[in-house]
This record gives structure tokens, sequence and C-alpha cells, in this order.
């Protein structure tokens, strides 16, 4: 006889803390109507996520943001470097195609 229930993998996680800060934790998850390892597990995801996204959204100041805008729609002259690192560039590919 089969089961239809397919066990879910996890992972497990150990973590010491003083017991102060269990208590307080268990307060917390007693307040919410949930376990202790909910409530751990809850916190932690959205700390992780918070973190995440601050980590990969782009801030910059008023000037920051102008100087950007303005290199958009006004965009320098490439450098003579710039040229011809794209001479080469366009060549290595050239190479490339023949190659291939």
């Amino acid at each position: 006889m089969s089961s239809t229930n397919v066990p879910k993998t996890t992972a497990r996680l150990e973590a010491r803390v003083n017991p102060e800060i269990k208590a307080l934790w268990q307060k917390a998850a007693d307040l919410q109507g949930v376990t202790l390892t909910d409530f751990v597990i809850a916190s932690v995801q959205t700390a992780a996520c918070k973190v995440i996204e601050q980590q990969q959204t782009l801030k910059l100041t008023t000037e920051d943001a102008e100087a950007f805008i303005e290199a958009i729609l006004n965009p320098p002259q490439p450098s003579d470097a710039l040229k011809e690192a794209t001479l080469r560039y366009q060549q290595v590919m050239k190479n490339n195609a023949i190659n291939d």
C-alpha cells in the first residue's frame, strides 16, 4: 500500500541562545498563537527578505540621479581607448566566428 503523502524535504537548523532571549521569543510566539519554531521561521524569513531587498535596491542621492539621467540623455562621446577596445572586440568576435 503506497502513501499519497509525499514527505517534504527539510533541513535542520539549530541555534543556542540564552534563556532570556528564548523566553522573549516564546512570549512573542504565544501572543501570536504560534509555536516557537513557527515564530522563529517566520521572523527569520521576514528579516532575510528585507536584507536581500535592501541590498538589491539601488538608492541614489538626488545628485546621483541627476547625473545618471544626464548621462543617459546626453551620453559623452566615446574616448579613443573605448573606440580601440571596440575594434579589438569586433576582431575577436570575427575570428571566433571564422573558427567555429
